[in-house]
């Protein structure tokens, strides 16, 4: 399984995701120039220049129209996908954590940092029919978040609720109509830093620096697997057409003593959906890897490490022929 390696960005991945048909994938880093390229080939077909501070978050919406990228230096960007333009800034007392699209690509989400005396709060906005006043309208739903920071988000089922995880390991469900809190659980002991819906919505995956992943029913927050590793897990993804996940982490750049990409556990590892159990490793990552995506038609996946790189791995046939022994 030979590798494409993208290399555009100056310092860390901070996330990578697809768009719907796959073709293109995008990615942001700790650089504030945000990349995307040609899955197929690995060529790199533009940048969206305009951020000052490191992109924490990106989104793509369901028609490869518009783009969401949220950042450090206190701002949402909504972008044009063809032309690489700002449609519209959205300015914040605080850096943004987590963005997204819904379902319809009607709304948008995104949630700031607790930072500089500002507490956290997540934002819901309208991006239908969005131009440059998107920085001076109001927001549809504001919801702030007394407790622990929202780190990583994503939309429940029809746009109806959402999904948050926090700096604690808590995940709560909210309902968008009221605002108002559905449900919480608290099944990681520290920072979900990922959560990731399945391709059907009726599950989601989050990964956390307690060393697990975890797979939850998206409908009543119900725990229904846990995959244990030894290193924290920064990212997590589900496959779009067979019982496989895939891990994504490794010890933090400032806890690894050697560069050796052995020590430091550097590789993405691949668990069965419904067994648990560890099958397959992908090494190649000389840092922790940041975040880790499954190509919609699920024959190849990528990973954004600490080293700047984006990996592209198409699957070999033996992946797919693959018997689960049981």
């Amino acid at each position: 399984m030979k590798p494409l390696i993208l290399h555009g960005h100056e310092r860390a991945i901070t996330q990578i995701k697809y768009n719907r048909e796959g073709d293109l994938l995008f990615s942001s880093s700790k650089d504030t120039i945000p990349n995307v390229w040609y899955s197929l080939n690995g060529e790199r077909l533009g940048t969206f220049n305009g951020h000052q501070g490191a992109v924490w978050c990106i989104d793509i919406d369901w028609t490869t129209t518009r783009f969401l990228s949220g950042a450090g230096d206190n701002s949402l960007k909504l972008w044009d996908v063809e032309t690489g333009t700002t449609i519209g800034t959205i300015s914040t007392n605080s850096p943004v954590r987590a963005c997204n699209f819904s379902y319809s690509a009607n709304m948008a989400v995104f949630a700031t940092d607790k930072s500089m005396g500002h507490q956290c709060e997540i934002h819901i906005i309208d991006v239908r029919n969005a131009d440059e006043s998107l920085g001076k309208s109001s927001p549809i739903l504001r919801i702030p978040i007394n407790g622990p920071r929202v780190s990583s988000l994503i939309w429940g089922a029809l746009d109806e609720t959402l999904l948050t995880g926090h700096e604690d390991g808590e995940i709560m469900q909210w309902d968008l109509q009221t605002g108002k809190k559905i449900s919480n659980i608290k099944e990681h002991d520290k920072v979900i830093m990922d959560m990731q819906m399945s391709k059907d919505a009726t599950m989601f995956i989050t990964a956390s620096k307690d060393h697990t992943a975890k797979l939850f029913d998206s409908d009543n927050l119900m725990l229904l697997k846990t995959y244990k590793t030894e290193r924290p897990v920064n990212s997590a993804a589900v496959s779009p057409i067979l019982e496989h996940v895939v891990l994504g982490g490794g010890q933090d750049a400032m806890d690894v003593t050697t560069t050796s990409a052995r020590i430091g556990k550097f590789d993405s590892r691949f668990f069965h959906l419904a067994f648990e159990e560890e099958f397959g490793r992908v090494k190649g990552h000389f840092g922790p890897i940041n975040s880790v995506a499954f190509h919609p038609d699920g024959k190849s996946y990528s990973s954004g490490g600490e080293d700047g790189y984006v990996r592209v791995h198409n699957f070999d046939q033996s992946y797919f022929e693959y018997g689960f022994d049981y």
